[in-house]
């Protein structure tokens, strides 16, 4: 099997068809987060003159005092809320981006493997201890690849569940110490 122009344009349509593709998830992630950002601006300044309002409204320092405490827990929710938002979009956009990677990938080592093999099949006559030594590491860098996929996999799964642990108790103890703000007020 050899390389030919036909395959190499077909190749390179292939690439850009899924270029575009990312480049459209790319879009659809940011259209997301626009949204996302538009959203929490309009509710934030909505909010921002009703908390103004109620603020003003205060008679006394403990009036005052209450409607701040009153005031911070839905902040803090809906910063919560905004962080998770914003979480899911690059999660999902991220997972869309890998997912075509690793087709790609997999496409290539397929072009590759078929290649090789096409060509050892070709090899000239009395080359068959070389064929053999190449065979062999070649399928030597084929299982370190899957082996350096599962660990790059296994560390990405790993720092997401991280980060999320770390979000979790972030969020814990943000909501105690509210807890406790609101007891002493």
């Amino acid at each position: 099997m050899n390389f030919n122009a036909e395959q190499f344009s077909a190749s390179q349509q292939a690439n850009l068809t899924a270029a575009a593709g990312l480049s459209q998830k790319a879009f659809a992630g940011f259209e997301r987060l626009v949204e996302l950002n538009m959203a929490a601006g309009k509710a934030a300044v909505g909010e921002t003159f009703s908390g103004m309002q109620a603020l003003m409204a205060a008679k006394s320092p403990q009036d005052l005092l209450a409607v701040q405490a009153a005031l911070m827990q839905p902040a803090f929710e809906k910063s919560v809320s905004y962080g998770r938002h914003l979480a899911d979009i690059a999660n999902s956009t991220g997972a869309d981006f890998s997912k075509a990677v690793e087709g790609k990938m997999a496409e290539s080592e397929k072009a590759v493997k078929s290649l090789v093999e096409s060509s050892l099949k070709n090899a000239p006559a009395g080359s068959d201890a070389a064929v053999a030594a190449f065979k062999t590491a070649f399928e030597a860098s084929q299982t370190a690849t899957e082996a350096l996929k599962k660990v790059v996999k296994q560390a990405a799964d790993s720092a997401e569940a991280n980060l999320k642990s770390v979000s979790a108790q972030a969020e814990a103890s943000v909501k105690a110490a509210m807890s406790k703000a609101k007891i002493k007020a």
